[in-house]
């Protein structure tokens, strides 16, 4: 079983529509925590084999460090309520990389979660290369916002990212991660350069916005309000502008704390087992 499950959905003409929902939050917190050793290659073998979670064996300051970016910190209400906000966000973009890396196959190479859950800069980047010719298929830029106002954080700041990318206006940035990305597959020096070329063409471009939602705001009505002027995003199709949405009833920031709690079991269950395995 995978820990989410993805499904197509209807929005508009404009929009491809993916549900997001935990099929087993165990087994997602112990992705998450494996992730947050800075194990995230680990991880995504993990994944693809669909095979037992477990870390590679790690240090005691690591499962520290680990712990502490799954803490809520700060002496102040207003500090603990940014802190949380910062670890939400790291446990979301946990998420967005797992279901991607869930639809992924070997010729895909994937920007790793930030360890440091207040490091800025693009959220989530994902390559395709081509099986055969030493090319870029498509790159896809994702944005991920863990939020109690989906709508706003789409139209206020996820349209603004991508607007400034539709533009070019990221290039330098986006060329230089799609590189260090293409390198992976083997190419180097120039070669991983030029196969980078199609970075700042839109046709080969796709983006994904990915919001918490609640179940009020999965119908056909709800997404086309909360996707609405995506279609800015001009000379592109339907497909190369994907709608996700992660699907929470409870209380959001009780469900984060909830998952945040489920990772820290993990990391003691994989530190307890490591002592007894030396």
């Amino acid at each position: 079983m995978s820990a989410i499950s993805l499904e197509i959905v209807e929005v508009n003409e404009h929009v491809t529509g993916q549900l997001w929902v935990v099929d087993d939050i165990h087994k997602l917190a112990s992705m998450i925590a494996v992730i947050a050793l800075g194990q995230a290659e680990h991880a995504a073998q993990i994944i693809q084999e669909l095979s037992y979670v477990y870390p590679v064996q790690s240090r005691s300051q690591f499962y520290e460090g680990a712990r502490e970016q799954l803490l809520i910190q700060g002496s102040t209400d207003t500090q603990k309520e940014v802190s949380q906000y910062h670890r939400d966000g790291f446990l979301f973009e946990c998420i967005s990389w797992i279901a991607a890396r869930q639809e992924s196959d070997e010729n895909t190479y994937m920007k790793d979660p930030h360890i440091s859950s207040t490091t800025q800069g693009l959220d989530g980047l994902i390559i395709q290369m081509d099986p055969v010719e030493e090319i870029l298929s498509f790159i896809t830029i994702c944005e991920d916002k863990c939020t109690d106002n989906p709508r706003t954080q789409f139209r206020d700041h996820i349209m603004r990212a991508f607007n400034e990318h539709h533009r070019n206006e990221r290039g330098r940035d986006l060329l230089a991660n799609a590189i260090a990305l293409i390198k992976l597959s083997g190419l180097k020096g120039t070669a991983a350069t030029i196969a980078a070329d199609r970075v700042y063409d839109n046709a080969y471009r796709t983006y994904r916005a990915a919001l918490t939602v609640n179940s009020d705001t999965c119908t056909i009505k709800g997404l086309q309000k909360l996707f609405k002027g995506y279609d800015v995003l001009n000379a592109i199709g339907k497909t190369q502008r994907v709608g996700a949405s992660f699907i929470i009833n409870n209380d959001l920031r009780s469900w984060f704390q909830e998952l945040a709690e489920n990772v820290l079991r993990a990391l003691d269950e994989f530190e307890a087992k490591e002592a007894t395995n030396v």
